[in-house]
């Protein structure tokens, strides 16, 4: 489901139809608001939308499955990707400008003391030697035709310097507006080489058992088709100063010398809508969290033979603190299941291991299990001076990091919760 449809489709949607500032009018709003997407009418002369996948039973609604199906679905789109479909005339070229003022665009402040206006939504796509990219990245407004991007050392990164050494600007385009496969597979963790379009492109196929759609730019690079926005440029090897920004851990990032994404030219639909995601809101988690789900599954599953389910929680950030639920087979296994849950998502710096059950959405009954299944002396695995995540502001270079083996000693009695009459 297009974000516009989605949006239409929302019966419980807040409208704020009073013309919001872009400096701090949408901040408030939106995390006061998380449980309901919200569109504003006037942002800056722009249509704009937030929290519209701020929840696991949203995203599931999106894209037309039930929210347990979720981790299958992903599963499967990583492993098996499948090509896209080009289609010649894309709603995104409605309007096409080459000397854009990009301070006209509905691009948020959201606090006082980050560097700037924000991009929040945009999604990177990029081809290089044959192999093409997407992922999420943050761009602060600089001007009239330059950001400053936060490139992390990975893919992206890796392709930009190639060309560098070439002497050359990186081609890439961020579109905002896309649909929710796009954004899951931009933040899903693969091999160089592997296109994650092709993933989301599996993930639709998985859902709705059509292909995504792309279009080509005038540059020649494929995108979505059902982009609201794009903008495209390049990656030039002018540095400035990127930040401050609130990540999602509601802290501010670290200032930092970062590239300038200069833009060449601006896509837009008619009458587009804005996405916006919130730093550090629940949409902002789930986006970033919830595809990692995946890749932790997939590694305590190669330790422990029944794996059920996987959750980073919301009250982690859904990315520093993670639940797994297994059967074990021999005592052992909880503890090799929190080791393999690290190995599949480095960032994390806490996990829980419980039996099948207890609800692992339910933050209640796992609190539950380490009270009355867990014992320090035999259940607690602490590493320290392990790379953790830089978003972490307890870390400093390194962190610890916590394992809780809360499952039921095998073959004893008095665990188990009475079963009602």
């Amino acid at each position: 489901m297009s974000l516009r449809a989605l949006l239409a489709s929302a019966n419980n949607a807040l409208v704020v139809k009073e013309k919001v500032s872009v400096d701090y009018g949408v901040t408030r709003i939106l995390a006061e608001n998380q449980d309901r997407p919200v569109k504003f009418v006037d942002l800056n002369g722009f249509e704009a939308v937030g929290n519209l996948f701020s929840t696991r039973a949203s995203i599931a609604s999106a894209l037309g499955i039930e929210k347990e199906e979720l981790l299958g679905k992903m599963l499967r789109a990583n492993d098996h990707p499948r090509p896209t479909a080009e289609i010649k005339n894309p709603e995104f070229r409605d309007k096409v400008v080459e000397d854009y003022d990009l301070k006209d665009l509905p691009i948020p402040k959201f606090y006082p003391r980050d560097g700037g206006r924000y991009l929040t939504a945009g999604v990177a796509i990029a081809e290089f030697e044959g192999k093409r990219n997407l992922s999420f990245h943050r761009l602060m407004l600089l001007d009239k035709d330059r950001f400053a991007i936060r490139l992390v050392p990975r893919h992206l990164f890796t392709m930009w310097k190639a060309e560098a050494a070439k002497g050359k600007d990186l081609p890439v385009a961020f579109c905002v507006g896309v649909l929710p496969e796009v954004l899951l597979a931009a933040a899903t963790s693969t091999d160089y080489g592997k296109d994650e379009l092709e993933i989301a492109s599996a993930l639709k196929y998985e859902c709705s058992g059509s292909p995504l759609e792309v279009a080509k730019l005038k540059g020649g690079m494929h995108v979505p088709a059902h982009s609201e926005f794009v903008i495209e440029g390049r990656l030039t090897q002018e540095m400035v100063d990127e930040g401050p920004f609130v990540d999602i851990t509601g802290t501010y990032d670290d200032v930092r010398r970062q590239p300038v994404f200069k833009v060449d030219r601006v896509y837009m639909r008619r009458d587009p809508i804005f996405h916006i995601v919130l730093p550090g809101g629940l949409e902002h988690y789930l986006l970033m969290g919830l595809p990692r789900e995946p890749m932790i599954f997939r590694t305590v599953g190669q330790a422990v033979p029944r794996v059920h389910a996987v959750r980073l929680t919301e009250g982690g950030c859904c990315w520093l603190h993670g639940i797994v639920s297994i059967t074990k087979n021999k005592e052992g296994d909880g503890m090799n299941a929190i080791m393999a849950a690290f190995t599949g998502h480095p960032s994390m710096k806490m996990v829980t291991v419980v039996d099948v059950d207890i609800d692992i959405n339910d933050d209640r009954q796992v609190e539950w299990a380490v009270a009355t299944r867990f014992q320090a002396e035999r259940g607690l695995l602490v590493v320290n001076n392990a790379a953790g995540s830089s978003l972490d502001p307890s870390a400093s270079g390194t962190t610890s990091k916590i394992g809780i083996d809360a499952t039921k000693p095998l073959g004893e009695n008095g665990f188990d919760r009475a079963e009602l009459p």
